[in-house]
């Protein structure tokens, strides 16, 4: 039974910083494409980084420049760093893992997905 787990969210001011972890679990993903995506409250889940197998990264264009997604295949754990924090970026945000090396940002694109982790950024 294939697992995403989050953690790392929490409460954080402005400008702050927040490590996000993803661990997967069931099976490997170092073939795989995997990203993350948030929700907001009142909003729909949009995508906001995704690593291909083949190391290639890319961004949503609100967080570009202050979140950096990393992974680790030995760990089959993905990373999102987050620095400079903003009131908007407040969100549930998920994990998701696909069955092919590429992704893109719509989430019908991804087979598996975690249960999410809340962020707070008060202002």
């Amino acid at each position: 039974q294939v697992q995403l787990v989050e953690s790392g969210g929490g409460f954080v001011q402005a400008g702050g910083s927040l490590r996000l972890s993803c661990a997967a679990s069931g099976r490997t993903f170092s073939n795989n494409a995997m990203g993350w995506f948030r929700q907001a409250p009142g909003k729909e889940r949009e995508f906001v980084a995704i690593y291909w197998s083949g190391g290639r990264t890319y961004y949503a264009d609100s967080v570009k420049g202050r979140f950096t997604i990393s992974r680790d295949n030995a760990k089959n754990t993905v990373f999102l760093q987050m620095n400079s924090l903003k009131p908007e970026d407040t969100a549930v945000y998920y994990c998701a893992a696909t069955e092919r090396g590429f992704g893109g940002r719509r989430m019908n694109e991804y087979d598996y997905w975690g249960q999410g982790t809340q962020v707070t950024v008060s202002s």
